[in-house]
């Protein structure tokens, strides 16, 4: 029986304007539909056996298994809440199965005449392993209880959606892959936030340069690319595309801020006069908001006051340098917390005692926990006991990738250093004294001069000895270095720092690696990481940096893996990642728009986000591999979470052109 229908502009509330057989038009889409990622969409279930179709009413029934069990079943929920995931396995995986589940979403194009032109596009949920001829009937059944003059296309929700597909005939099929769909995307969320404060659009990079000095708290910055060292202020704004690991995202994200992409912020800006006015700025998973306001908000405190970060007391005694695998997690008071993650990384892989089980531990209700979902990802027996659940995945992540070898210099060095030359210490004692004064205007010539100081006095022999001895010797002898930074001023909880301080990429000799060395320190100095240091309440006094030495690996790949969904903090199932071809840095610093990619690491999958810069997509083989890593992350996460397995991880890596993975950076993630 067909439920009435009652128009769109006029529902009652409680009532169920679900229908069952109907044949559907565009008005009764908008009736039943809501809204997601500001697209109205419908969920709808095909009954196989029964030859018919339910569309249901979002606002009444937001998930599709539990309208199945109770309306079309007669289970009750809780009967279904105890057997939840046999319950979703007989509707997306059974090749069998009764029913046929998907979304309707709504988008338009234009036609030749510039005419807006609706078009439909359905899907599966992204777990769904739907094969090329039950993907061709679920489409077929749904075209044929269309409107004919609505288009409807296909999109596969998934990689293997994707490979099913190869073998069926797109006439028959037509569809659209999901790039295709969002890749050109008008407004995209990349940090949801919300922010009240005066809207600074800047049109060009040289715009933003003669006014970045007086940029502020109270502010909200609007260009095509911010540029990495984008002072603390209120919101982000991109017109141009980015990617949510992006260097500026990831600090949008550490200071809790609202970041965007606004690609018809011109029109926005001209409709309403707003560039110049005060705004109320939010930006939410499904939706971004700027709306002008009538007069400026309440005076804001200052960022320092409100973001006070608290630093371990640095370790400072005369530590030696040491190799990354002799480092545990709890030497970061000595040698910073980059060298430290990467230490415990090698115990990890190592040692293969961790617990990297515990995020599939933790009750997901209705379910008691994820365990056999990781069982199936591991291909463990679904009722393996703890201990080889544990085990099995100490084995899968070892077997997947590798910790960086190197060699880790102590705070304890560069402290030697400093203290080694009067005109050093005169220099910083006239930074700490502008900055207790909150004497701004005198800080960045003090820093300046404070970082051509260290980059040019020369090492004593007790500071340049350890470093030498760091070179490679026998067959590795002169072959490329790289050295990063490994402050205790980084990669915290509300401060992460990404893209602040300095790494050098291609060090040659003992001359370049002293220089390199000094370039790594004089970072902790520049203008832009003592402002924002300063605005969190972290005191000169405190911060130190160590430094990392590792030869240097080519890549084929490099990238980013954080494990959560940025843009959608409540999906435990998804992680996200990014990369391109060559090394991590060209994803992180901006200069080359990366492919993005979501996994899930429950039930497994993945899907193509945006291909980026390269325009196409990375093979199926390179793709499995990613899942493999994606998941290995999830495990990790397990282990170096610090007071919630739920909290997530930001890993760089790079994969070799033998498929090798290694992990060259692993972080909490700032959120």
């Amino acid at each position: 029986m067909t439920t009435a229908v009652l128009p769109s502009d006029a529902p009652h509330p409680g009532t169920d304007r679900t229908t069952v057989g109907a044949h559907l038009s565009l008005p009764l889409f908008r009736a039943l539909s809501g809204t997601l990622a500001g697209h109205p969409y419908l969920k709808v279930v095909v009954d196989r056996v029964e030859d018919t179709w339910h569309l249901l009413d979002t606002a009444v029934h937001p998930f599709h298994v539990d309208y199945i069990a109770t309306r079309v079943l007669g289970m009750e929920l809780a009967a279904l809440d105890s057997a939840l995931d046999a319950f979703n396995a007989s509707v997306y995986t059974d090749p069998g199965r009764r029913f046929l589940l998907g979304v309707l979403s709504l988008h338009s194009d234009e036609d030749g005449d510039g005419r807006a032109r609706p078009f439909l596009v359905l899907e599966t949920t992204e777990a769904d392993t739907m094969t090329g001829p039950l993907l061709e009937e679920f489409y077929t059944s749904v075209r044929h209880r269309l409107d004919g003059r609505l288009p409807l296309l296909l999109k596969p929700a998934n990689h293997g959606q994707e490979s099913e597909l190869a073998a069926v005939n797109d006439v028959r099929v037509p569809r659209i892959l999901s790039h295709e769909l969002f890749g050109n995307r008008t407004r995209t969320p990349l940090n949801p936030g919300e922010a009240a404060g005066r809207l600074r659009y800047f049109r060009t990079f040289e715009e933003y340069t003669a006014e970045a000095g007086g940029l502020g708290w109270s502010d909200i910055v609007a260009m095509p690319c911010l540029p990495d060292d984008v002072p603390r202020v209120a919101g982000f704004i991109s017109t141009a595309p980015t990617t949510p690991l992006s260097h500026t995202n990831v600090l949008a994200s550490g200071w809790g801020i609202p970041n965007a992409i606004v690609r018809d912020l011109e029109r926005l800006v001209a409709a309403d006069d707003l560039n110049g006015a005060w705004v109320r700025y939010e930006v939410t998973a499904d939706d971004i908001a700027l709306v002008r306001l009538a007069q400026a908000p309440a005076a804001q405190a200052p960022a320092r006051q409100q973001h006070h970060i608290r630093l371990r007391t640095p370790l400072l005694a005369d530590l030696p340098a040491l190799p990354l695998h002799r480092l545990r997690r709890t030497d970061q008071d000595g040698y910073g917390t980059k060298a430290a993650n990467l230490g415990e990384l090698h115990h990890v892989l190592g040692s293969r005692t961790a617990d990297l089980t515990a995020f599939y531990g933790r009750p997901r209700p209705p379910r008691a926990d994820l365990r056999g979902h990781l069982a199936a990802r591991l291909g463990a027996t679904a009722a393996a006991p703890a201990a080889e659940l544990r085990a099995a995945a100490a084995v899968f992540a070892a077997a997947t990738i590798t910790a960086p070898d190197g060699i880790a210099l102590p705070f304890a060095l560069q402290r030697r250093f400093l203290t080694s030359s009067p005109a050093v210490q005169q220099a910083v004692g006239r930074l700490k004294a502008a900055l207790a004064r909150d004497a701004l205007d005198a800080v960045d010539p003090l820093c300046r001069e404070l970082q051509r100081l260290v980059r040019h006095t020369p090492l004593p022999d007790d500071v340049a000895r350890p470093i030498i001895q760091a070179l490679p010797t026998g067959p590795a002898a002169g072959s490329r270095l790289v050295v990063r930074s490994s402050s205790n001023a980084e990669d915290l909880p509300g401060f992460s720092a990404a893209g602040v301080y300095d790494s050098v990429t291609t060090v040659h000799g003992a001359d370049e690696l002293l220089d390199a060395v000094r370039r790594v320190w004089a970072s902790l100095l520049s203008p832009r990481s003592v402002r924002l240091r300063h605005q969190a309440g972290l005191s000169p006094d405190d911060t130190y940096m160590g430094v990392i030495i590792q030869r240097y690996v080519p890549a084929d790949l490099g990238g980013v893996l954080v494990t959560c969904n940025p843009t959608r903090r409540a999906d435990f199932r998804n992680v996200y990642l990014n990369c391109s071809p060559g090394s991590p840095e060209t994803v992180v610093d901006g200069t080359t728009l990366p492919l993005e990619y979501l996994y899930n690491t429950v039930e497994g999958g993945g899907r193509t986000v945006a291909l980026g810069s390269s325009g196409q997509d990375l093979p199926a083989a390179t793709r499995q591999r990613l899942a493999q890593l994606a998941l290995t992350g999830r495990l990790l996460q397990s282990h170096f979470s610090d007071a919630d397995v739920d909290d997530p991880l930001d890993i760089e890596w790079l994969m070799t052109d033998q498929g090798d993975l290694h992990v060259v950076q692993i972080r909490p993630y700032a959120r």
